[in-house]
């Protein structure tokens, strides 16, 4: 968890509100024309407001608003329709469309042609940019307790650590996330997928730079999670729309989906997570106390974990079914040392701990199950016969505070959202079209 600052946030100005453009009269159109008139409008509310970094006072214009984006290959229209009737849809429901959020922050004072900008997004799929914008990067910080349950009422403090002393900054929230969008036709299908993720993103950043005077500016795009791999993607969809980036940041990436530990049965022939993710588990068990004989210093600990799990571990699960029995338990033994789980329990596993059994079983005999992104946070164990932990502890006991903190800041200090709901996140993670077209 970042430290929060005990500074408030200066005063801000009162947000001015910019009303939406109209939408253009329709044109008269004969029975059997299609109707083209876009679902959404962009939207723009501005606002102004200063932050404090390393000890320098930095003033602000603040823009929270939508941008329309259409679906991948939409003006393809003879392949639109020819999938629509295919599907045997209603030919005269609009193409789908999405209403992106965002909230931008410029810096006063600064000549904006030439200034840096810097696009930031959280991941999922299905997660709006609350995390990023509210928890680390933005002008204002959350401040959420460690450890245990932030209750209201929620605060927010000057956040000291935020980029804009370097570059301004543009928060984005996903189509269907925060409060953007989706619309029309096969709307699902038109933006929940890694290729129409991506398109999404590199049709709002070029819309943006042209909105605001920007295709000047130094830019750069910051991915979290699997943000991280829409940034990757990114890169080579602005470079074809001629948008060279000055630095891609990848914050807790997920470009190799063989090395997640949450889901390794879904290929079992890869073991490396398993191995990269030990230290992990060895850092958590030593911070709960559940190691044997604990050292005082945890990095000279996990310097040895880390040789084990790229050494002895690796070997032996290489091995496979072919690995002595001997050589079995005294794996067992070793990794029991660093995880605090029982050797009887990890022979039953066969020497291979998913990260969600990891949660449920360290605390076990407690009842407790511990965090997932973080793993201090420590709640009950709703199921105890279950395989894998069924919820997250930490997430509990600081979402509302980010979510709530949030509404609270964006309609009353930026000035938007006004009888819009607002979604953290949403429920598209199996549902995602994980297909990928190379270059």
């Amino acid at each position: 968890m970042i430290s929060v600052i005990a500074a408030l946030l200066a005063a801000e100005a009162a947000p001015a509100v910019t009303p939406a453009p109209q939408p253009p009269k329709a044109e008269a159109q004969k029975p059997d024309a299609k109707p083209t008139k876009p679902l959404f409008q962009p939207t723009e509310v501005k606002s102004t407001g200063s932050v404090t970094v390393g000890g320098r006072r930095i003033g602000y214009r603040a823009v929270a608003g939508t941008l329309v984006v259409h679906a991948k290959d939409w003006e393809d229209t003879d392949a639109v329709e020819a999938a629509a009737k295919k599907a045997d849809k209603d030919d005269d429901l609009p193409k789908a469309e999405a209403s992106m959020f965002y909230t931008a922050y410029f810096r006063d004072g600064a000549p904006s042609a030439n200034r840096p900008i810097t696009f930031l997004f959280n991941g999922g799929p299905g997660s709006s940019t609350v995390w990023l914008h509210m928890g680390a990067f933005g002008p204002v910080r959350v401040q959420a307790f460690d450890e245990r349950h932030t209750p209201a009422p929620y605060n927010v403090v000057n956040n000291d650590q935020s980029l804009l002393d370097a570059s301004d900054l543009v928060f984005i929230d996903a189509p269907g996330t925060g409060f953007s969008r989706i619309a029309g036709k096969d709307k699902e299908k038109a933006f929940y997928g890694v290729d129409q993720d991506i398109d999404a993103f590199a049709q709002f950043i070029t819309q943006f730079l042209s909105k605001y005077g920007r295709w000047n500016s130094p830019k750069y795009v910051f991915g979290e999670s699997y943000g991280t791999m829409r940034g990757a993607g990114l890169a080579l969809a602005l470079q074809k729309r001629d948008v060279d980036l000055n630095g891609l940041i990848l914050l807790s990436d997920i470009l190799n989906w063989d090395l997640v530990p949450d889901d390794p049965q879904l290929n079992p022939g890869i073991d490396l997570p398993y191995v990269v993710s030990l230290p992990t588990y060895a850092a958590t068990a030593w911070y709960h106390n559940r190691v044997a004989n604990r050292p005082a210093d945890l990095q000279s600990f996990l310097a040895q974990v880390e040789a084990f799990a790229t050494g002895d571990y690796a070997v032996a699960l290489m091995k496979g079914n072919e690995l002595p029995d001997a050589e079995r338990q005294r794996i067992a033994q070793q990794l029991s040392a660093y995880t605090g789980l029982s050797v009887a329990y990890l022979l039953k596993t066969n020497l291979r701990i998913e990260y969600g059994a990891f949660q449920k079983e360290l605390l076990a005999e407690q009842s407790a199950t511990t965090g997932t992104l973080d793993t201090r946070f420590v709640g009950a164990t709703l199921d105890p016969l279950s395989k894998v932990a069924s919820w997250d502890p930490q997430s509990a006991a600081i979402s509302a505070a980010y979510v709530g903190a949030f509404n609270n800041y964006v309609r009353d200090k930026l000035g938007y959202g006004s009888g819009i709901e607002f979604k953290s996140g949403i429920d598209i993670y199996g549902s995602w079209d994980y297909k990928h077209q190379p270059p």
